[in-house]
């Protein structure tokens, strides 16, 4: 059983995520922690109640960063094209929401779970990764005791999605990434370089709902939006990153990954770009000596990841 931390910024793909952690029978979701990133911090952690109150999830909900890392760094713009005004594909959300906050702000939820259970607690980060740099700047030592992080950002071996050099998460907060990337903690980073390939067919999505009942009904009422967006990128469907992730955690053998220390450009043209520097391969000394080898997945089994996907959210299995 993986206990896992949701690190999240809902977000039409988070939705999707965090469905499937709720539901695999191999995952116990113990907490969500929520970001700025595909809405401000107040959308993000109402959409991440609202969520958990429709699907009736327990896990608390703390709310967390809605600055950079960085807080001299400009605020960038909310992508209202790709999930909506309210970040949810604005599908209709009651006004008043049952669910309230952990008192807790999401860097001391984080490092509070994580030291009651010492090599236990997995983080799942889907958005800009600011809380579990600030839960780090706050208590470093408490890296140790994280059993994994798996994260899903960074582009490695192909262009970004909102440059040519970074993918959007990291974009949103380089120096945060760069922190975490370069933690003594173990990091599988799920980029575009997987996430590109697996995309989920509005016939795919459809066939889920009608299996699935009202609660994946919610889940592909909240992606159309996303599936619009999609339709003059991928053609038919949407690009499932944050689900990705999720599958990683549970069924890392679909996955290809590649070794070694990775660094974040902050700052520049470049500003957000993911680069590994392969272990094995030798350069002269350089800002990558002295840090810690992570994995970057460089591919994947699309149709593989799809039917987990369905079989947990569907069904509640493992696939």
């Amino acid at each position: 059983m993986h206990k896992v931390i949701f690190d999240t910024d809902p977000g039409i793909d988070d939705a999707m995520a965090l469905l499937f952690l709720h539901r695999h029978p191999q995952i116990d979701l113990i907490g969500i922690t929520t970001v700025f990133g595909n809405a401000p911090i107040d959308l993000t952690t109402r959409n991440a109640l609202f969520l958990a109150q429709a699907w009736g999830i327990s896990a608390p909900v703390a709310q967390g960063a809605g600055v950079t890392f960085d807080p001299s760094r400009p605020e960038g713009h909310w992508p209202t094209f790709i999930h909506g005004e309210n970040g949810l594909g604005d599908v209709d959300i009651p006004p008043v929401i049952g669910r309230t906050v952990d008192d807790r702000p999401a860097w001391q939820f984080i490092i509070d779970t994580v030291r009651a259970q010492p090599g236990e607690v997995t983080l799942v980060a889907v958005g800009r990764m600011t809380n579990l740099a600030l839960a780090l700047k706050a208590d470093p030592d408490f890296a140790a005791l994280v059993k994994e992080v798996v994260v899903m950002g960074g582009a490695f071996d192909l262009n970004g999605n909102v440059s040519p050099a970074a993918e959007a998460n990291i974009h949103g907060d380089p120096e945060a990434a760069d922190v975490v990337f370069t933690a003594p903690w173990r990091v599988t980073v799920v980029g575009l370089d997987v996430t590109l390939k697996t995309v989920m067919t509005s016939g795919f999505l459809a066939e889920m709902a009608a299996a699935g009942g009202a609660p994946v009904q919610l889940l592909s009422d909240i992606s159309q939006f996303y599936i619009d967006f999609y339709r003059h990128r991928v053609g038919d469907g949407m690009v499932v990153h944050d689900s990705c992730a999720c599958v990683y955690l549970v069924a890392p053998e679909l996955f290809k990954t590649r070794s070694g220390p990775v660094r974040v450009v902050c700052g520049g043209i470049a500003d957000g770009q993911t680069i590994q520097k392969p272990d094995g391969r030798v350069f002269p000394a350089g800002h990558w000596d002295g840090h810690p080898s992570q994995l970057v997945c460089i591919d994947v089994e699309p149709e593989r990841v799809l039917d987990i996907i369905r079989a947990a959210i569907v069904e509640g299995r493992a696939g």
